[in-house]
């Protein structure tokens, strides 16, 4: 069910996550699945829901940096000043876990990732709800992030009794992820934050780590990707009948299902997700994504394409 945030569907919402259930509801980034925390029983829901891997942590979302001593040990110098700087809104950090983090939330690491997201109906249901939401992507595990409360529906409609409406995701790419739990800044994930602005907050620019010994979410090789088989290329085919087309540019016949996205980074990636379901739902033979630029803009948006393409090699 599909509700739109009221005093009773608030209620409801926090009944169900009082319970043990799972709660579908919108961030900035990506719309979540969520559950307690705290709950070990509630979160072992959604690892069923989602089909994820055990030792795969989900984040824990929080209404405000005045909570992250509950959630973490340790804290250092450096995550308040992301915190204050980039709270809310699409900032992971990754810290010292507390004590009142369950194993299961952090795949059994000494890690734990927490965010405060910026969205009304997230801060809305936090503050509310008095405690921590355990939510990764509300969709199946390693393919598309859902940015509507419709995609959610269509995927995991089964498993979530109540999905809040909090329209298209502003953002529509996942967050950034910077591990603090050593004291020293590094990304482990690219995001809606830039590497620019965190270099302008830290005093110094953070590690960029394409692989690391630390687990976090969405970093696997293989990640937001469709099931129909889908290349990166420089340059589309010319021959395009039946299959899709994902370019930053008009499409030059009407051969193909052509999906043309802008030429701005930020809204690229606030079209990409929903373009590549649109796709994915046609039963097409391939989808072909057209290349986007190598600049620092672009970073999060060329490391989810990447993903969603990543093929295995024997």
């Amino acid at each position: 069910m599909i509700a739109e945030l009221s005093p009773e569907t608030l209620e409801r919402a926090l009944t169900l996550l009082k319970a043990g259930e799972l709660l579908g509801f919108p961030t900035e980034t990506v719309y979540g699945l969520g559950a307690d925390a705290a709950n070990s029983k509630a979160v072992k829901k959604i690892f069923e829901a989602k089909g994820r891997p055990a030792d795969h942590p989900v984040i824990v979302h929080i209404a405000s940096k005045k909570n992250l001593a509950s959630w973490a040990n340790d804290i250092p110098d450096d995550a308040y000043k992301l915190a204050n700087a980039f709270w809310p809104g699409p900032l992971t950090l990754i810290l010292q876990r507390s004590s009142l983090v369950p194993n299961i939330v952090t795949g059994g690491q000494d890690t734990v990732g927490l965010r405060v997201p910026e969205h009304p109906v997230a801060l809305t249901v936090l503050e509310a709800f008095g405690g921590g939401i355990a939510a990764p992507s509300a969709n199946r595990f390693g393919r598309i992030s859902p940015t509507t409360a419709q995609h959610v529906q269509e995927e995991l409609g089964g498993s979530v009794q109540l999905i809040l409406e909090g329209g298209s995701c502003e953002v529509g790419l996942e967050s950034t992820i910077v591990d603090l739990s050593t004291g020293v800044a590094r990304v482990l994930r690219p995001g809606g934050i830039r590497l620019q602005a965190l270099t302008e907050v830290l005093g110094y620019e953070p590690e960029l780590k394409s692989k690391t010994e630390i687990r976090t979410s969405g970093t696997l090789e293989s990640h937001y990707a469709p099931q129909t088989p889908s290349l990166l290329v420089k340059h589309i085919p010319n021959d395009v009948e039946h299959v899709g087309v994902i370019a930053r540019r008009p499409a030059p016949s009407q051969n193909a299902h052509w999906l043309e996205l802008s030429q701005n980074a930020q809204t690229y990636a606030r079209e990409l997700y929903a373009a590549l379901r649109k796709l994915d739902g046609l039963g097409l033979k391939q989808i072909y994504i057209e290349e986007v630029p190598d600049s620092a803009d672009w970073l999060a948006v060329r490391d989810r394409l990447k993903r969603a393409t990543f093929k295995e090699t024997t």
